[in-house]
């Protein structure tokens, strides 16, 4: 898994913000773990010939 972390700063419309988060809360889930569900699918989608690390070739296959 990652060892460390970096930070992704993004302008988003403050309404979209807000549904996000409430669907979000409503699913039990941060907005943090959905963005990062859907930046790690997105690689996986669109590595074309990249080799992924091992870590991610599993988290691909549990999805």
């Amino acid at each position: 898994m990652e060892k460390r972390t970096a930070r992704l700063t993004l302008l988003i419309d403050p309404r979209k913000k807000e549904i996000f988060e409430e669907i979000c809360a409503a699913q039990d889930l941060t907005p943090s773990q959905v963005v990062r569900k859907l930046i790690r699918q997105y690689v996986i989608d669109n590595a074309g010939e990249r080799e992924l690390p091992d870590w991610l070739k599993a988290s691909a296959k549990a999805d």
